[in-house]
């Protein structure tokens, strides 16, 4: 097989209309348009999300909310799960946490909550530390390093 003896599959590629080009052409005289109003003028049309007057749906629906733009999503881990899966004196980074499959994603960072107890001296880095984190991980004899 070549370039050049490379063919469209029959029916994929249609031929475009040549709207206004007579009338054996099946569209022409009024190409499409119908008679008059205001679609068949030149640069007619109604606007996006018109419905002829009534009132829009998204004007007749409720505005509900609003989208914080300073709002950070943090991956999260407490620090029972650091203290069953890591040994004395480990270094637990976010791509340490990811290889061993407690993370899923990691967002905009991974914060370290305080659920449960710390009973080993790690050192965690994380974007973020929750003030129980922070002071189990002294604590237990550790540290904390902000990524």
């Amino acid at each position: 097989m070549k370039l050049h003896s490379l063919k469209a599959t029959a029916g994929s590629r249609q031929e475009n209309f040549r709207k206004g080009r007579g009338i054996g052409s099946g569209n022409g005289k009024t190409a499409g348009k119908g008679h008059k109003g205001q679609g068949a003028r030149s640069g007619g049309g109604v606007a996006l999300g018109f419905e002829g007057g009534q009132l829009p749906l998204f004007r007749r629906l409720p505005k509900r909310g609003f989208k914080n733009v300073n709002h950070v999503n943090y991956a999260t881990i407490g620090i029972a799960v650091l203290d069953k899966y890591f040994d004395n004196g480990a270094v637990v980074t976010p791509a340490l946490l990811k290889e061993k499959g407690l993370l899923k994603k990691e967002y905009n960072g991974l914060k370290v909550l305080g659920g449960g107890k710390l009973t080993k001296s790690l050192t965690v880095q994380a974007k973020a530390f929750s003030k129980s984190a922070e002071e189990a991980i002294v604590k237990a004899g550790g540290k904390i390093e902000v990524i």
